[in-house]
């Protein structure tokens, strides 16, 4: 299964540098979720995975061959990319959009296939979108807009999924289903799958693989057990906290501190800004 992977890579953004001499691989049939702070290069890193921005220096792979030597359609069948803030066409039904994702499957040859209906109509059913799929994108909320725009990441059915904040806009609970539905792409079809994200819990939940960045560079990466930790978080993120194991899953969970660590509740004595286990 391909997976991309950037070797010794440089990126910048009209001159200014963003990332330098960077050599990171998304592991292949896992989820690999990126965090750190604002500004410090994780999308950056996500578009030039994707080939949205041509290198400085070094080089983007995507199955050992340089992703910016290949056809665009070749690539789009194999890597699909839900970026950030994306502004569909005025007048395009949910449905028109959705199955704008399998335009790397038609070709001069082949058209609309049942297949491809039922790929859309997949997709539009695992976002909950389904209902949608006759109004118009503009008439949708900013919460149902970002579901459907996962959907046509989804109907693309690609090996490599690429997403940069996709719980953007949504609650807690359509958070938690899209990272559901990214999991079981993972886990049912052996989907890749890079994600960017800001929520630090959300995503040692869900990352098989978390890469933690500061200033460009890659702080820390691995296990979501051995990359969050109270020394980690203080680096990158300049926070104190706790660590500790969520009940549910046992991943990690960091419990800020802060100057009003007892909060208003809390009874006189209480002793939560020591106790716990600090990993």
């Amino acid at each position: 299964m391909p997976a991309p992977e950037s070797r010794n890579l440089s990126l910048s953004y009209g001159g200014r540098p963003v990332l330098q001499d960077l050599t990171v691989a998304l592991p292949p049939e896992q989820v690999s979720i990126i965090v750190g702070a604002y500004a410090c290069g994780k999308s950056t890193l996500l578009r030039g995975l994707a080939r949205l921005l041509r290198p400085e220096a070094g080089a983007v792979l995507l199955d050992g061959k340089d992703i910016h030597s290949r056809p665009t359609r070749e690539v789009a069948r194999v890597l699909g990319l839900l970026p950030q803030s994306p502004v569909a066409p005025d007048g395009l039904t949910v449905a028109e959009l959705v199955g704008r994702g399998r335009y790397p499957h038609q070709g001069w040859f082949r058209q609309w296939t049942d297949r491809d209906e039922q790929a859309v109509r997949a997709a539009l059913a695992a976002t909950g979108t389904l209902e949608l799929a006759g109004r118009g994108v503009d008439e949708l909320s900013g919460g149902q807009r970002q579901r459907v725009w996962i959907a046509m990441a989804l109907a693309q059915e690609t090996d490599i999924l690429l997403l940069d904040e996709p719980t953007t806009f949504l609650d807690v609970a359509h958070q938690v289903e899209v990272l559901d539905l990214v999991t079981d792409l993972d886990r049912r079809r052996g989907t890749t799958v890079g994600i960017v994200l800001h929520d630090l819990n959300l995503a040692a939940r869900y990352a098989d693989h978390l890469i933690a960045m500061k200033a460009g560079q890659v702080a820390a990466r691995g296990t979501p057990s051995a990359v969050v930790t109270r020394q980690l978080v203080a680096e990158v993120f300049g926070l104190d906290c706790r660590v500790i194991a969520v009940p549910v899953s046992g991943t990690p969970m960091v419990v800020p501190v802060g100057r009003h660590h007892c909060g208003r509740g809390a009874a006189p004595g209480n002793q939560c800004a020591t106790e716990g286990a600090a990993v």
